[in-house]
C-alpha cells in the first residue's frame, strides 16, 4: 500500500482572508461543507482576529455558530476543522464557538509568527521573540481548552522585504517553537520563490534543529507564485514530509507578491496537490480517499464566490495576516 499523505484545505481562512470583497457567512459555511465532502484531513475555516485588520473574516463566530449546527461535523468520519488565533483573545473566541456548539467544533488553533524580523514586524506589530513569548498563555489557555497548537514559521525561504532567509535562521525559529511546545509546525514559503533545492536546504536545517523525529509533526505550506509549487512537493516529499496545506481553486496569495496590476498566484491548489502526491506515488489523505468529483464541485463554488480561477491575476489583496 502506498504511503498516505495529509492534506489541510486552508481556502476558507487563507484562501478568503485577501479577497477584495467579503465573502457572505453563509457561502464560506457552504464552501467549508463541501470541503469536507471531498476526503481531505482539515479544513482551517476561519481565524479569530480583530475585523479591523481583516475584515473579511470579522464573521467567524458567527461562521462557527453555523458549522456547529451540521450534524455532520460531529461524525467520527469529519475532517478536523481548525482556526487561525493571533492572542488568547483569539483562543477565548474558539472555547466559545466550542461552548455554543456543545461540542469540540473546533480541534485545533494556530499561531503565527515568522523567520524574518521584518515580516514579523510588519505582520504582528510584534519582534519574533515578543511573539513567541505572547504564544505561552495561548497554548496554556488552547490546552486547557483540549486544542492542539499548530505554529506556522511564515518566510521560511524568502522574506519580501528581507529577500532570502538562511535555513539556519528558519530552523533557529523553528526551534524555539518547539520548545515552547506546540504540537505542530507549519514552515512557509509564503512569497511563492522556493527552489526544490531551497526546500530541501531548509528542511534539513529545521530537522537538524529540532530532530528528525519531529518530522512526523511538521507540514509544508507553498504559495505557487512562480508555478515551482509542485516541483517543491516533490522535493519535500523526497525528504520525508507527509503533511501540506492547500486551497481549492488556488485562492489566497501574499499581498507583498502582488503589485497594483498584477494579483499575485495564491497557495497551491488542493487539485493540483492531489495530483503532485499521487503522481509521485503516494496516496493523498489520511482517513479516506480524495473523492474527485466534490473537490471539483468545491473548486467552483470557490471560484464562483470569489471570482477564482486559472487565469486570475488581476486586481488588489486587501491586507490581512499571512502565513
Amino acid at each position: 500500500m502506498p504511503q498516505r499523505v495529509r492534506i489541510t484545505d486552508v481556502s476558507p481562512r487563507d484562501g478568503l482572508q485577501n479577497e477584495p470583497g467579503i465573502v457572505q457567512t453563509a457561502d464560506k459555511a457552504a464552501l467549508v461543507m463541501a470541503l469536507t465532502r471531498t476526503g481531505v484531513d482539515e479544513i482551517e475555516a476561519s481565524s479569530f482576529v480583530s475585523p479591523k485588520w481583516v475584515p473579511q473574516l470579522g464573521d467567524a463566530p458567527l461562521l462557527f455558530d453555523l458549522l456547529g449546527q451540521e450534524e455532520t461535523l460531529h461524525s467520527a468520519d469529519a475532517p478536523m476543522i481548525s482556526a487561525l488565533v493571533p492572542n488568547e483573545k483569539g483562543v477565548q473566541g474558539a472555547i466559545d464557538a466550542n461552548e455554543a456548539a456543545g461540542w469540540r467544533l473546533i480541534s485545533k488553533v494556530s499561531v503565527f509568527t515568522a523567520a524574518s524580523e521584518t515580516f514579523c514586524k510588519k505582520n504582528t506589530n510584534a519582534t519574533i521573540d515578543e511573539t513567541l513569548e505572547r504564544f505561552i498563555p495561548v497554548l496554556q489557555l488552547a490546552g486547557a481548552g483540549a486544542m492542539r497548537v499548530r505554529a506556522y514559521l511564515s518566510c521560511a525561504i524568502a522574506c519580501p522585504f528581507e529577500g532570502p532567509i538562511a535555513p539556519a535562521k528558519a530552523a533557529e525559529v523553528a526551534s524555539k517553537l518547539v520548545a515552547l511546545g506546540v504540537d505542530e509546525l507549519d514552515v512557509a514559503d509564503t512569497i511563492g520563490v522556493a527552489t526544490p533545492d531551497q526546500i530541501t536546504q531548509m528542511l534539513d536545517a529545521v530537522l537538524e534543529a529540532v530532530g528528525e523525529p519531529y518530522l512526523e509533526h511538521l507540514t509544508l505550506h507553498l504559495h505557487d507564485t512562480h508555478g515551482r509549487a509542485a516541483d517543491c512537493v516533490r522535493a519535500a516529499l523526497d525528504r520525508g514530509v507527509r503533511s501540506f496545506d492547500s486551497a481549492v481553486a488556488g485562492l489566497g496569495g501574499c499581498p507583498f507578491a502582488s503589485t497594483a496590476d498584477k494579483r499575485a498566484p495564491g497557495n497551491i491548489d488542493t487539485g493540483l496537490l492531489v495530483r503532485t502526491i499521487r503522481d509521485a506515488g503516494y496516496q493523498p489523505g489520511l482517513a479516506t480517499d480524495i473523492d474527485e468529483d466534490a473537490l471539483a464541485k468545491a473548486t467552483r463554488l470557490a471560484a464562483a464566490m470569489t471570482g477564482a480561477g486559472p487565469n486570475r491575476q488581476t486586481g488588489k489583496h486587501a491586507g490581512g495576516r499571512k502565513a
